[in-house]
């Protein structure tokens, strides 16, 4: 039980981790008129040129940015103790990397993200896709919130060019 627990909290983190993600790549592409635009009109305004870009900007730049965007929920567990603390920080820690990879790769070889059948992020820019496909390093919220938008047709000839680069070849900075 003494292993359990941290496990738990630190496979929860991770989860949250993904939903928060979700959840605010969902609010960078709401109108400017919704209401939490309305009370937050910055949120999101370097979102639309990294659309127009269609690239990521690095893992690190990348990293840099899930972290900022979760160290709000980083510490509630320290207030009930290290052990609970130290693997909630590590969970959310572990997912922005993870994340930050996964956005990276979709931009530079989709095809080698073996873990989702279809690279959701990057089939959300191939076919601008403003309101689906939201996930970034996993599809589960698309699929509950019914964002997920299956396109069978994303592997085309400009995706297999990449084919052989390793799953470690993409912008590091």
């Amino acid at each position: 039980m003494e292993v359990l627990l941290p496990l738990l909290v630190f496979s929860l983190s991770f989860i949250f981790g993904s939903f928060l993600e979700y959840w605010i790549h969902r609010i960078f592409h709401v109108s400017s008129k919704h209401p939490i635009k309305r009370l937050f009109p910055k949120l999101g305004q370097g979102h639309t040129q990294h659309h127009i870009s269609g690239t990521g900007q690095g893992f690190l730049w990348e990293f840099r940015n899930y972290v900022f965007g979760i160290n709000v929920v980083l510490f509630p567990f320290f207030l009930h103790s290290w052990i609970l603390g130290i693997s909630w920080f590590l969970g959310c820690f572990i997912y922005a990397a993870f994340a930050a990879f996964a956005h990276q790769l979709q931009h530079d070889n989709p095809i080698k993200c073996f873990w989702l059948p279809m690279p959701v992020h990057y089939v959300h820019h191939k076919y601008n896709q403003w309101h689906h496909n939201f996930g970034i390093g996993v599809d589960w919220w698309d699929r509950l919130f019914g964002t997920y938008r299956p396109t069978s047709t994303w592997l085309t000839e400009k995706e297999q060019r990449t084919a052989d680069q390793k799953l470690w070849q993409i912008k590091w900075l």
